[in-house]
């Protein structure tokens, strides 16, 4: 039994002991922290910061809510009067082309591979001026004009969907044309039904794919300030100079993938319209003259489509005002165009206007 308590005895004494020495262990490491954290503070403060700043600049990196528009002009005055004037254009054109499609449908007489194309590329045109110029007419009435980043990357998306798509219409009004005026016997068996939609689904299909393919590569770049685009609406020249990466490759990319699309399209119009021109030399003077207006009609509208496409993306001039007036023509002026032209210059549209 003695043996048990001195036992006993012993076990206290060695915990009491492993407590004075833990609690002695603990005072002497709690100064050695203090004495750290008195020595070390502005250290100890720097590399907080540090911290902070690294997290917020990769915040800011993946996500930007917003992009702001300067517009076109700084003047209240000026912006009243192209409220009006871009309102007026953006009405007619919606009423035009939406004209030009139910006019093709409802009369009979339209129902031709031409005219079938023709609507489709009012119906594309309508959809066109669509996607800027209304957030550009009420950017009229605002201080701040400002768009979200998904609406810009939405812009982007359906501006060169519907323009892709409207480069490769133009090529096969193009080259139905030719077969009416050099092929005329085969018209019938090549331009049929099947054909016509074949040519309308690749249109569309072409515009998605050049369209998906430039999404791709801006989305995925940081951007983190600034946020200013001198201009009413979102485009990729523009808006990839605010990424915080060097995009010069992706410049060059995205030129090319754009670049390739609209040359291949205007070498294709210009070989279609030059054994146009060369055969109706050949032909009588009647059959000429109604042949060479309706591929007039086609040039025009050609000439006014790419113009501004070239200079925008092919061979930019980075002059402001210049840049600004090619993107007004292009987004809300060629779109107006074409439904005047064709209506005008287009005697069986006329006729089909008569008969209503």
């Amino acid at each position: 039994m003695e043996n048990v308590l001195s036992w006993g005895k012993n076990v206290v004494k060695y915990g009491v002991s492993l407590v004075h020495l833990g609690t002695s262990g603990l005072s002497t490491s709690s100064k050695r922290v203090t004495s750290t954290q008195s020595y070390s503070s502005v250290g100890a403060l720097f590399e907080i910061k540090l911290e902070e700043t690294e997290l917020n600049g990769r915040s800011n990196q993946s996500v930007v809510s917003e992009f702001i528009f300067l517009g076109l002009c700084d003047s209240w005055e000026l912006q009243a009067v192209l409220l009006v004037i871009f309102s007026s254009l953006y009405l007619i054109t919606i009423l035009g082309n939406i004209f030009i499609v139910l006019l093709i449908t409802a009369d009979l007489h339209l129902h031709c591979p031409m005219y079938f194309l023709l609507a489709n590329l009012s119906f594309i045109d309508l959809c066109l001026s669509s996607v800027t110029t209304p957030k550009m007419i009420t950017d009229f009435l605002k201080a701040n004009k400002t768009i979200s980043f998904g609406s810009c990357m939405c812009q982007i998306f359906f501006g060169h969907f519907f323009g892709g798509g409207e480069m490769v219409l133009l090529v096969s009004m193009a080259y139905d044309r030719y077969v009416a005026i050099c092929k005329p016997l085969h018209y019938s068996s090549i331009m049929n039904t099947q054909m016509c939609i074949r040519l309308v689904m690749i249109s569309w299909i072409t515009g998605f794919v050049h369209s998906i393919s430039q999404l791709a590569i801006i989305i995925q770049l940081p951007f983190c300030g600034p946020r200013e685009l001198d201009s009413f609406f979102c485009d990729i020249p523009l808006v990839i100079k605010l990424a915080c990466v060097d995009t010069y490759v992706l410049e060059i990319l995205i030129n090319a993938d754009s670049g390739v699309l609209a040359t291949v399209c205007f070498i294709l119009l210009l070989i279609s319209y030059s054994y146009i021109l060369l055969t109706l030399c050949h032909q009588s003077k009647d059959g000429a003259s109604k042949a060479f207006s309706t591929c007039t009609a086609h040039i025009t509208v050609v000439m006014l489509f790419f113009g501004p496409c070239i200079f925008i993306y092919l061979f930019p001039l980075n002059i402001t005002w210049v840049d600004k007036f090619l993107a007004v023509f292009y987004a809300a002026i060629t779109p107006l165009l074409n439904p005047v032209i064709y209506t005008l210059r287009n005697k069986e549209i006329k006729i089909a206007i008569r008969r209503l």
